[in-house]
């Protein structure tokens, strides 16, 4: 390994990739096992055509809590179980009907 004060210039192609993976975070994987019976959507626009809307107001639903036991992200990857999605905003629909009532 080459001293971290040698110019990049100097260095062989093999120093340049060795700092390079030494500076990189290491992947993180995400293991979602393919049930035949459950439905995912992925993203905002996943998001947004599940609960009919637009991807702001989907931002806004996701943002709010209202999904929170449904999805997983990791980085820029959302990953939503649109059932449980859809259960979890109907419990929330039901106790705010019975609150106004």
């Amino acid at each position: 390994m080459a001293d971290l004060n040698t110019r990049l210039i100097d260095l062989t192609a093999g120093e340049l990739l060795e700092l390079i993976g030494k500076g990189q975070s290491p992947r993180i994987e995400v293991d979602v096992t393919k049930d035949p019976n459950k439905k995912y959507v992925y993203g905002r626009a996943g998001i947004a055509e599940l609960f009919k809307c637009s991807k702001t107001t989907a931002s806004r639903i996701k943002q709010s809590g209202l999904i929170d036991g449904a999805y997983r992200q990791v980085g820029r990857l959302i990953i939503v179980d649109a059932e449980k999605a859809l259960e979890l905003a109907a419990k929330r629909a039901k106790k705010s009907n019975n609150r106004n009532k």
